[in-house]
């Protein structure tokens, strides 16, 4: 069997999400679903045509077998996902409170993930992909995650092979000081690199967000889309930037939103696209997403994408400043 285009190494997750509005209190109902954000972010590139692989640990558990199922269903190569006999999967639970808000509560501390070592990392695999992506979670959940991150990115560097990298940073997992040195490391040896505007501001100090775009470009990566929600995605590569429109849609849950516009965004740019023309797909990839609850269910497949985007064509163009 061949190796996939995509791989990507990270932490998945059993997702609960609340069938109504409110606290986590007040929910007596949930809606059984999956999350993880580089488990999304393969689902999402998969979903938009390209091959993609995972590598993780889940737990031997019901959990565990349930996730293995959905990358199956999916056709994500698991030749890279460990059972660790006695380990407890990761959950989490998702609460919403109107216009797309939403909160979360994890219960993952000990999960077979947070060993991940640099052992588990594939080496072949990731030589031979196309593209490695990686998130700034993996790094957070334990130092021997962040090894296994940072041997991966060696292994790819020194195949050729692209790195994209999501720093995703979440506030809970570790003190932004830490977080800040490692993000900003992490950058400097990525090709691909795709913060949001929030987590931009909070890692740099900057504002602005072509501050914020320019505070990575000069990291080094070859490309930077910074994803701005309803202002769309400022993406900046050759020393040009652009502003690419969001795509308006009634959101109902932003779930997995930014790991959706990653695989979207991996997945056209592999298949030839221009990275202008590969944001244009992915913000109407993770738009479609917020229409529905939950962080797989409603990840578009390809031809739903083209669809909508054929609809609302969208202009991009140098951007002055989001609207």
């Amino acid at each position: 069997m061949p190796h996939p285009q995509i791989l990507a190494l990270g932490e998945p997750l059993l997702e609960f999400n609340a069938a109504t509005e409110g606290p986590l209190a007040d929910d007596a109902a949930f809606q059984l679903g999956f999350g993880g954000d580089t488990s999304n972010m393969v689902i999402a590139a998969r979903r938009s045509g390209a091959g993609a692989g995972y590598v993780t640990r889940v737990g031997d558990d019901a959990f565990g077998h349930a996730l293995m199922r959905l990358w199956e269903r999916e056709g994500v190569d698991v030749r890279h996902v460990t059972g660790e006999p006695g380990g407890a999967t990761g959950i989490y639970f998702v609460t919403r409170h109107g216009e797309g808000r939403h909160a979360f509560t994890y219960r993952r501390a000990g999960s077979p993930a947070c060993r991940l070592s640099p052992a588990d990392v594939p080496e072949e695999a990731v030589a031979a992909a196309r593209l490695l992506h990686l998130s700034g979670i993996t790094q957070a959940i334990s130092p021997s995650a962040c090894d296994a991150a940072f041997h991966a990115i060696d292994v790819a560097r020194r195949a050729g092979t692209l790195v994209s990298y999501d720093p995703n940073y979440r506030p809970a997992l570790w003190p932004v000081e830490r977080a800040r040195a490692v993000v900003l490391r992490t950058a400097e040896l990525a090709d691909v690199v795709l913060p949001n505007l929030e987590e931009g501001r909070l890692l740099t100090g900057l504002h602005e967000p072509e501050e914020v775009l320019a505070a990575f470009a000069r990291r080094g990566p070859s490309i930077v889309a910074l994803k701005m929600g309803a202002d769309g995605v400022l993406l900046g590569e050759g020393g040009r930037v652009t502003h690419v429109p969001a795509h308006p849609v009634t959101a109902v849950d932003a779930t997995g939103a930014g790991d959706t516009f990653d695989g979207a965004f991996a997945a056209r740019l592999l298949d030839g696209d221009s990275p202008v023309e590969a944001a244009g797909y992915a913000v109407v990839a993770a738009a479609l997403t917020t229409t529905g609850p939950g962080a797989v269910g409603p990840i578009p497949r390809l031809d739903t994408v083209l669809a909508e985007k054929a609809t609302r064509p969208t202009s991009n163009g140098p951007h002055p400043r989001p609207a």
